[in-house]
């Protein structure tokens, strides 16, 4: 999927990929989906109170596998959609729906927490701290999984946004990728994301 990903960027800058077969491009739409499900739902902030440091690390880095490998499909899919001179049948709802889903999830779960200790949730229940003091506590040190998989969502977010000149989408689909463009500038450390989410809400905006 990681291969698809890069290699399906590379067909839609050389502005080839209308010319694969509609028929086939729609079943790899439709498996790239389920590809997305997978992951789509997944919460990477483990606490297993009984499980052991070294198990909780494997059973983190198989879910984090799983996550990557949905957003190289998110990736792949919005390539296909995103490409010029496509064929009306390639934007299928469903797999907008769920780019959508996986992308408002592991934002708000997976890498808001991890950029900005604001949105941690303590898992033991402690004293709530406040914002700056648990800002200040924030370790700037990233996981290079955690930073590959920011910017991968970076792409999406900002491929969202070619996909909304391009397709006409649903209202409520509309309001999901609308949230999903203001939030980010209530985070902190994401001046990347923030950049793409301009786009996003601007692109929102010629609606």
């Amino acid at each position: 999927l990681s291969e698809l990903g890069s290699e399906s960027a590379k067909i839609k800058a050389m502005g080839i990929m209308d010319k694969l077969s509609t028929d086939k491009t729609v079943k790899v739409l439709n498996i790239l989906e389920k590809n997305i499900q997978d992951g789509s739902k997944l919460s990477t902030l483990l606490n297993h109170n009984n499980d052991t440091e070294d198990e909780e690390r494997l059973w983190r880095d198989l879910i984090m596998e799983r996550v990557t490998k949905s957003a190289d499909a998110c990736l792949t899919a919005i390539n296909i959609m995103t490409s010029p001179n496509m064929p009306k049948a390639v934007y299928i709802e469903d797999v907008i729906e769920r780019v959508i889903q996986y992308t408002k999830f592991h934002l708000q779960n997976t890498l808001y927490p991890q950029y900005d200790p604001v949105y941690r949730v303590d898992p033991h229940g402690g004293g709530v701290l406040s914002s700056k003091a648990k800002r200040a506590k924030c370790s700037t040190h990233k996981q290079r999984v955690i930073v590959m998989l920011y910017n991968k969502v970076c792409d999406i977010v900002s491929s969202l946004s070619e996909l909304l000149e391009i397709q006409l989408l649903t209202d409520t689909t509309i309001l999901q990728v609308s949230s999903m463009g203001i939030t980010p500038f209530f985070v902190e450390n994401v001046s990347e994301l923030q950049l793409c989410a301009i786009k996003l809400v601007t692109a929102v905006s010629t609606f």
